[in-house]
């Protein structure tokens, strides 16, 4: 019975895709490295990387040849051709042979993207494959044939003879395999040749004796038998004859490929190990339930303690398979960044430090776009061109440094360049033209550099390919709160810009802290929390027209009372009998006054979209232990409500709301 391989297919695109990855980002260095021997340091790349990029492009041609995708194969053929000029020392690499490899990256990776989704090929396809081939030094390439160009079998189809080299084993190779996937393609006929066998006594189970001698009865594609036999070429003596004539089956729509993680191994072990801990400790409790008697309670008591411990360490083993390091974003983003800088004539060196940072897999994927529009802003805004650097005194390149590190529970990235920095007087004036800022108003520079998230503002005196429209920081913001997190901006004029984003681990269990409010439950992630305190009725002001402010050690917050803002009333009659929660988001604080804080717990995360609108001021909702419903609290729209100047007309006086527990009164 043959195999399926199409159940190969998910596992083949992620891997032949990480070789990809692992072609342009090697490419890349190697254009840095050139670019800078240009600028007169002493540098050469190391020959390796021209190995690990020919490498992967072979392995990429092999597996595609072995589950049928000839396309791919062709393609990583020419590509691997040229690589082998390049490596054996017949054609000098230079920019001009980076770029055209780096565009023959671009197409390969649109040509598994397409297979992956069972779409037409890419039209780049046919002519990024000729440039290649025209690049290739000495006669013309040999290639597989074209589907343009097929040599096709006749009625009777093919005579094939395999005979693998006795070290065919030793570079991981199954004959069987490839027997397999020929049988995929039609009824074969298959007598093995045991010519070569030896006696007994002489056998070596490490050599490959046997040879196969194939008929294929089935009209098939010259290149679709050869690519059966195109990851072990060089490996084997092979013939391939034609019997008769008739025309190729046309390919068939590849399945798409299911969402996947990869899971090393050791993960998969801790996980089963603790599952196998838990079913001792259910069995434990079941008999300790059968007849039990109140001298069993110490007993008892422990049990559930040891099922406490068991599921607290599987909760986290199993979050811990959901995390992946933060490089899989991190590595599409020097190419991203080569292509701007090259669009608008700028010289840009991108450092990455961090990149095995481990986050949740949903935030890796929703953290992109935001990481992009980053770069695209800090190349197109913040770092100059080549002369400018130079008459500031700089070197003609700029430099663009993404670091992530984990700190007090979250995650944080930042994007720092070392270009002009803001401008704030010219974005200060942009905001008093659209009326974002009343004329002749002093405002801090925070405050100004704030201005830049607003949707729709920008600087740009044009609209280019890269920016202008005034979309992208106001994408960047909104992203991030939509995952919980916030983001910053700090800058020295001539120095450059810093853009801090601050995430969580993860969207589905978080740390919190229990606040009562009344007769009301809500829980504010810990991860917020600067500190708590109580104070006394003298530290507190309002001035005229202004929200209420908190002295905390010379240092002034807004204070805002969460039973006036979710129309609750509050059980503490003053402000010394209850807590105020110091809470930090986007770099500002502000202070939240509650009745008491009851305790620490974990809690699982339940959005309330499918079921409400969204709410200012909340993010989600738990299940407590006694089944109750608490509401999770939105630090950084909380912050941002506090800062509001129309703060204190939405903070009425309490005598002025209605007592019962109703909706939020944020809007």
């Amino acid at each position: 019975m043959a195999i399926d391989l199409r159940r190969f297919h998910p596992t083949f695109f992620e891997e032949s895709l990480e070789g990809v990855a692992v072609m342009e980002t090697e490419l890349l260095e190697i254009e840095r490295i050139l670019l800078r021997s240009n600028e007169g340091v002493a540098a050469e790349f190391d020959p390796e990387r021209l190995n690990r990029i020919f490498r992967s492009a072979h392995s990429i041609k092999g597996g595609s040849g072995t589950f049928g995708f000839n396309q791919i194969a062709e393609f990583s053929h020419a590509l691997e051709s040229l690589l082998d000029d390049s490596r054996s020392g017949r054609r000098t690499i230079d920019a001009a042979t980076v770029g055209v490899l780096l565009r023959a990256v671009d197409c390969l990776r649109g040509l598994i993207d397409a297979a992956r989704r069972g779409e037409p090929i890419p039209a780049c396809a046919d002519s990024v494959r000729a440039e290649l081939e025209r690049m290739q030094v000495g006669a013309a390439a040999t290639h597989l044939p074209s589907r343009a160009e097929p040599v096709r079998g006749t009625d009777g189809g093919w005579q094939i003879s395999f005979r693998p080299r006795e070290r065919f084993f030793h570079t991981g190779n199954d004959p069987l395999r490839l027997l397999r996937a020929l049988a995929e393609l039609g009824p074969v006929s298959i007598r093995a040749d045991l010519s070569r066998l030896p006696d007994w006594s002489e056998l070596d189970a490490e050599r490959c004796y046997l040879a196969w001698e194939m008929s294929l009865a089935k009209p098939v594609a010259r290149h679709a038998v050869d690519e059966v036999f195109a990851w072990v070429a060089g490996e084997c003596d092979l013939e391939i004859q034609l019997l008769a004539h008739a025309p190729a089956d046309s390919p068939k729509a590849e399945d798409r490929a299911a969402s996947s993680i990869r899971v090393a191994t050791a993960k998969v072990d801790s996980l089963v190990d603790i599952v196998g801990e838990l079913v001792i400790t259910q069995t434990m409790l079941s008999q300790l339930a059968e007849g039990f008697t109140p001298e069993r309670l110490a007993r008892l008591r422990a049990g559930i303690a040891q099922l406490e411990r068991h599921t607290r360490d599987l909760q986290d083993a199993v979050l811990g398979i959901r995390m992946l390091p933060i490089g899989f974003v991190f590595s599409r983003l020097p190419r991203l960044a080569r292509d701007i800088a090259g669009a608008l004539g700028k010289q840009v060196e991108l450092e990455i430090n961090g990149e095995r940072t481990e986050l949740d897999k949903t935030i890796i994927e929703r953290v992109s776009d935001p990481l992009i529009h980053l770069v695209r802003n800090s190349i197109d805004h913040g770092i100059e061109p080549p002369e400018e650097r130079v008459k500031a005194g700089k070197a003609p390149h700029g430099t663009l440094r993404l670091t992530a590190y984990h700190k007090s529970g979250n995650v944080v990235i930042e994007a720092e360049d070392d270009g002009r920095g803001l401008n704030r007087p010219r974005i200060l004036q942009k905001a008093r033209e659209r009326g974002l800022v009343p004329p002749d108003t002093q405002i801090e520079s925070a405050q100004i550099d704030d201005l830049i998230f607003l949707p729709g503002f920008s600087t740009a005196e044009t609209v280019n390919d890269v920016s202008g429209r005034g979309v992208g920081l106001d994408v960047v913001r909104s992203n991030i709160r939509s995952l919980g997190g916030g983001v910053e901006v700090s800058s020295v004029s001539g120095r450059g810009t810093r853009f801090t984003i601050r995430l969580p681990l993860t969207l589905a269990i978080v740390d919190g802290m229990s606040l009562r409010v009344g007769s009301e439950t809500y829980i504010l992630p810990l991860a917020w929390i600067a500190e708590t305190l109580r104070v006394r009725a003298e530290c507190v002001s309002q001035p005229a027209g202004s929200p209420e402010i908190i002295a905390v050690r010379g240092d002034y917050l807004p204070l805002l009372r969460l039973d006036r803002l979710f129309n609750v009333r509050a059980r503490a009659a003053s402000l010394s009998e209850g807590i105020v929660v110091i809470v930090e988001a986007d770099g500002r604080r502000a202070g939240l006054f509650v009745d008491e804080l009851l305790d620490q717990q974990q809690v699982v995360l339940k959005s309330l979209e499918p079921h409400c609108d969204r709410l200012e001021g909340i993010s989600a909702a738990t299940i407590l232990g006694d089944g109750t419903v608490a509401l999770i609290l939105d630090a950084g729209s909380l912050v941002r409500h506090a800062h509001n100047p129309m703060f204190a007309m939405a903070n009425p006086p309490s005598s002025d709301l209605s007592q019962g527990a109703g909706a939020p009164a944020l809007h």
